[in-house]
């Protein structure tokens, strides 16, 4: 099986599941519900080609770093935003730029699911990831909610412009071009219209 079929199966799972949930309203489904998830996430755009200036992360950050679980039954995106990496870098929402991008190492992002931890990078201005390798769950998470995602490893330094290719599947950092993990058509498709529920709202009114 090629890299795209892996991903393929890898996210199969997570569409069944998460049609169940399309009709689901409860607290702890907060997240797939409209009125927490404002139209200004669901727009279409052009998401092959996005370029960002980096934030470098290590390995094995956890979904607790990225966003502690005293936030967690907060519905407030902002406050999500404003406390985006707590457990690693307390600065980081004050610094960090919408259109930015981070690059990490191996297995980003493990940890409990939490699907709070992609919303929480996306609306802090975080418009794309590179990573060596993601935990499953977080690579689901992050389709669903529109943040795209490369496994890809590269060479750049904190502050660097690069520019992922999500069509090809490949990172452009400087003058070199490092070869990534190729997404499938409908992933990209999912990511295009801004995540997984407005994919399948889209779907709907067809």
């Amino acid at each position: 099986m090629n890299s795209s079929g892996k991903l393929n199966e890898r996210f199969r799972e997570t569409c069944f599941i998460s049609k169940k949930r399309l009709s689901q309203t409860s607290h702890q489904n907060y997240y797939v519900c409209r009125e927490h998830y404002p139209m200004h996430a669901m727009n279409t755009r052009n998401i092959n080609k996005i370029s960002g200036r980096v934030w470098k992360f290590g390995d094995n950050i956890d979904t607790d770093v990225i966003i502690p679980g005293k936030y967690l039954r907060n519905t407030d995106m902002k406050v999500f935003a404003d406390n985006s990496m707590e457990g690693i870098d307390p600065g980081f929402p004050k610094k960090v730029k919408q259109g930015d991008i981070i690059v990490a190492g191996r297995n980003f992002v493990c940890g409990s699911s939490r699907e709070q931890a992609p919303l929480a990078l996306k609306y802090a201005g975080i418009v794309g990831i590179v990573a060596e390798s993601f935990a499953r769950i977080f690579f689901r998470n992050a389709i669903n909610v529109g943040l795209p995602i490369i496994e890809a490893k590269i060479e750049c330094e904190e502050g660097d412009m690069i520019e992922i290719d999500l069509e090809n599947g490949s990172v452009k950092t400087g003058d070199k071009t490092y070869p990534g993990t190729k997404l499938p058509d409908f992933l990209r498709e999912i990511l295009a219209d801004g995540g997984l529920v407005a994919h399948r709202k889209r779907k709907v009114l067809r």
